[in-house]
């Protein structure tokens, strides 16, 4: 079988019986005329006549091949591999230097405490300020008071959340302490599985779904002695912030979305709700909504965070992060739920190194100068952060992203998306999906069905060839500045797996947040982070809060 004749064997499937589980119809020469249209192929009389008795074989193949159930946690036998050639991963283990708390007291006004900082809320509880029991309950209450307002929260889960601040309260009367995050609540995007408590991913068919199991990295942040008080809302199946009861809402502006996926997350810790939640990205699903909340939130490099209990949308894409409110917050959770668990193969198990001391004037900090160069909505603000940047000692060294044509390697996502939910298509439960727009999941679900595999495959060389080239252009820097939005950083850098930060950087005229994005080198967070930081503390963006909810 020639390549021409593999690719249209898949689509010819599907443009032909998509969505029936049995095969009745055969292939005819008249329909390999029409499919070659979908594929961009042309092929002769004497070819189709000769593909036919193949092509119909092959959908006995098909058939065979689907009565194999395959729920949405098991991976294809194929895994992505972000690594360059010749790639050096960081050895050294160095002590973790965070900043120094002890000035953190109780406020006056205890409404204050919803916008405290990990680190503030932790000194608190470590010298008895107050009880874990106390914060937790002062947070369930917020989130029952203006989860109306916001649709941000799925699930409140208090039996847990009271047990296991119980249990952290009596440690410390022990004199027990497991560090930053002891009795410490947080939330969790709802693709992340939990016992005794429903996980929705979002979405209607999947509403009343339990998954008898916890995901590793709630585990991690239990056993680091946080408080799951809450999961949160998504994008249904991780797209936007529209999901079975209505629309997550953007505290700086209860009219608008909180945009998408990890919707909940950045909608819940920006109105002060939580201290941090747990939310995805898969292109864009952190940055984005940190962007229009305000959050600080933080994209890890791909194989840093384990996967396992976690929706499956794109296996080579996927990746768990933090949403916050200060950098320093980031590297606090990240330093917990970081690193290998035994089952999720994508991880490298690598040393996070973290101190909050920096030099601006020791880095070598690149900046996308053509993308700044442009005019889009947050080019005056970027334009004001380059400038506090260079104030700060940063020596800005203009640099380009490698030319690849990075919108269409998106068929990638759109495959592994499609193969995720493939049972979803083919049993038409995606009609129960409230987005039913063009631009939704239930209709790219249907038209990834005719991308061959030869392109996804070729796709993913080209991806390969991009990952060697950005390796060339991260050894000319140690990190470099983007714009949030604009060019193709975004998709580029979760098609790399690099990791980002992404922090306000100011106001519209409208008065929503804008932002500033960092990318680091891969498995490079610690001083990814530590840069984030020091803008931070220059500049107080991260400090500001929507005025309704103060």
């Amino acid at each position: 079988m020639n390549i021409k004749e593999k690719i249209l064997l898949v689509v010819l499937f599907e443009s032909l019986i998509l969505g029936q589980s049995t095969f009745s119809q055969t292939i005819e020469k008249e329909n390999i005329n029409s499919a070659e249209k979908i594929i961009g192929l042309e092929f002769t009389d004497a070819e189709r006549d000769s593909m036919i008795d193949l092509l119909n074989e092959q959908l006995g193949n098909y058939e065979k091949i689907r009565e194999i159930k395959l729920n949405n946690n098991v991976p294809p036998a194929i895994l992505f591999n972000p690594i360059p050639i010749g790639f050096d991963f960081p050895k050294d283990k160095k002590p973790l230097n965070f900043s120094n708390y002890s000035y953190s007291k109780m406020p006056e006004n205890r409404n204050e405490l919803a916008f405290y900082s990990i680190g503030e809320l932790a000194e608190l509880i470590r010298t008895k300020q107050i009880t874990s029991t106390e914060l937790t309950e002062f947070f369930i209450e917020r989130l029952e008071k203006y989860d109306p307002m916001l649709h941000c929260v799925i699930t409140v889960t208090k039996e847990r959340a009271m047990k296991q601040a119980k249990l952290m309260d009596a440690e410390i009367a022990s004199g027990k302490y497991r560090g930053l995050l002891h009795g410490i609540p947080f939330g969790v995007k709802d693709l992340l599985a939990t016992k005794d408590y429903k996980t929705t991913w979002g979405s209607v068919p999947f509403k009343d779904q339990m998954i008898n199991e916890d995901a590793t990295v709630i585990k991690k942040l239990e056993e680091a002695g946080g408080v799951l008080v809450a999961k949160l809302t998504m994008g249904a199946l991780a797209w936007g912030d529209v999901w079975f009861g209505g629309k997550t809402r953007n505290p700086w502006d209860t009219a608008n979305g909180s945009s998408g996926s990890s919707a909940g997350s950045a909608s819940a810790v920006s109105a002060g709700l939580i201290p941090f939640a747990i939310g995805t990205e898969t292109y864009g699903s952190i940055v984005s909504p940190s962007t229009v909340c305000g959050t600080t939130g933080l994209r890890p490099t791909y194989g840093r965070v384990s996967r396992t209990g976690a929706m499956a949308l794109s296996w080579s894409m996927d990746k768990i992060g933090t949403i916050c409110r200060t950098a320093e917050d980031l590297a606090i959770v990240f330093n917990i739920i970081n690193g290998s668990d035994g089952i999720d193969q994508t991880l490298y198990n690598l040393p996070f190194n973290y101190d909050c001391n920096i030099v601006f004037k020791d880095l070598k900090i690149g900046y996308l100068k053509n993308d700044f160069d442009k005019e889009y909505d947050f080019h005056v603000n970027d334009s004001i952060t380059l400038a506090k940047l260079e104030e700060l000692g940063a020596e800005l060294i203009p640099i380009e992203l490698p030319k690849f044509p990075i919108d269409d390697l998106s068929i990638i996502l759109s495959v592994e998306a499609s193969a995720a939910f493939d049972e979803l298509t083919r049993d038409n439960n995606d009609d129960l999906m409230v987005r039913q727009i063009k631009r939704a999941w239930p209709n790219s679900f249907r038209a990834s069905r005719f991308i061959p595999a030869v392109e996804y495959i070729n796709a993913n060389r080209i991806r390969f060839q991009l990952i060697q080239e950005m390796q060339k252009l991260m050894e000319k820097v140690d990190l470099y500045v983007a714009p949030s939005w604009q060019g193709d950083n975004l998709l580029l850098t979760n098609l790399t797996g690099h990791p980002c930060v992404v922090l306000p950087d100011g106001f519209s005229e409208k008065g929503t947040p804008t932002s500033i994005t960092f990318i680091g080198r891969l498995f490079d967070e610690g001083r990814l982070i530590t840069f984030a930081k020091a803008y931070q503390d220059a500049t107080g963006f991260h400090k500001k809060h929507p005025a309704i909810f103060e």
